[in-house]
């Protein structure tokens, strides 16, 4: 890598938007998605700042520990964006800082006036990371442990206890007591299974939530056409399972080239019932947002530095998805017509008398369609 950097010769930054590939590395076909992810991702700028931040903060370059032409192309659409920053902001954007002032003494010639002159021991701090406070469980743990001995005399006070009480038949009093107790248990029990029964009443008269359905990130690691189907793609798409990637068909010939499936990242609904497709059993579903009025269809964008399997759902509906969606109960299609996209392009989940949610990940991050708003997402 070194040999590389010091061989290189140095773009200037009127030409950074025209960086001939051959000149780095070849790049993995994951490499490749991220890259076309990226570029996509700097045109939204400075939207999408935060997430070049945090995928900097693991790694040398934007795909990595060695540097690409796409380096060279964010590094432009980034630097006028960074000259505007503030000291105040420099602890947020350390990282970005960082990748800023390497390409800038090695792959890119920045004339004296547009540079990037920050003294980073001086103006960006370090990031602190706090000590784990102590939490309540922790102190239960403890005073837990503190009672243990006196758990113990008790239990063996109590042994002591019947072991003084004489044996034999009970009394008529006993008797009595001992009738009563069991009234009353069978009482208890029928209530309990009264209130079961509301509550699983309660339960499905409930609207469903989307935290129902298993959304994932999926990985397209090869696509071809169905033998059998003019209309039919069929995918091999990495879905983060344990036993390898599935096997899905989807109705998208009509509307997309099948050099757009090949190794990209899309969005997954993973636990819809499987189901053959002239002959080819699909085990997933590929998420789209479309206008039907026009026929446009454009897939569901996960956020850069997304990877296959990376739970997906959308804010305030983070529960455990069912195993598999029964069809016998339409649970996708009483769901799926809530939602959409909105003004910002932005996929969300309406429901009546609440405010949208977006659909996200762990890490907050908001998945897009490309140009289609009010999109009929499926």
């Amino acid at each position: 890598m070194a040999d590389l950097i010091s061989s290189f010769q140095r773009l200037s930054l009127a030409d950074a938007e025209k960086v001939d590939a051959s000149k780095f590395p070849e790049l993995s076909p994951e490499q490749k998605a991220l890259e076309s992810q990226w570029l996509t991702l700097s045109k939204r700028f400075p939207e999408s700042i935060e997430q070049l931040n945090e995928n900097l903060k693991a790694q040398t370059y934007l795909l990595g520990n060695a540097p690409s032409s796409s380096d060279v192309v964010v590094f432009a659409r980034v630097l006028p964006l960074a000259l505007k920053w503030s000291s105040s902001d420099y602890a947020s954007k350390r990282h970005i800082l960082r990748w800023l002032d390497l390409l800038q003494n090695t792959l890119v010639e920045v004339p004296q006036e547009a540079k990037l002159t920050i003294d980073f021991s001086i103006a960006v701090p370090r990031e602190i990371k706090e000590k784990p406070k102590k939490t309540q469980k922790d102190a239960g743990k403890e005073s837990g442990k503190a009672s243990e001995p006196k758990a113990k005399e008790d239990k063996k006070a109590g042994k002591a206890d019947k072991a003084d009480k004489p044996k034999g038949k009970p009394d008529e009093e006993t008797l009595k007591k001992l009738r009563e107790e069991a009234a009353k248990a069978k009482k208890e029990k029928k209530a309990k299974q009264a209130a079961e029964q509301a509550n699983k009443a309660a339960e499905e008269a409930k609207p469903l939530s989307p935290s129902v359905i298993d959304f994932r990130v999926g990985f397209i690691e090869k696509a071809i056409k169905h033998p059998d189907a003019d209309s039919l793609y069929v995918s091999t798409i990495h879905c983060g399972d344990d036993e390898g990637p599935r096997t899905v068909c989807s109705g998208l010939v009509a509307h997309f080239p099948i050099e757009a499936l090949q190794q990209r990242y899309v969005v997954v609904v993973a636990n819809l019932k499987p189901v053959n497709m002239r002959g080819i059993k699909s085990s997933a579903m590929v998420l789209c947002g479309s206008d039907d009025s026009h026929g446009k269809v454009e897939f569901v964008e996960p956020p850069a530095g997304s990877k296959a399997g990376d739970k997906v759902f959308f804010a305030g509906h983070d529960g455990t998805p069912e195993k598999v969606l029964n069809p016998k109960k339409k649970v996708w299609e009483q769901i799926q017509p809530n939602f959409s996209t909105n003004e910002t392009l932005e996929v969300i989940y309406k429901e009546e008398g609440k405010p949208a949610a977006n659909l996200t990940n762990a890490k907050g991050e908001i998945f897009k369609v490309a140009s289609i708003v009010n999109a009929n997402v499926r």
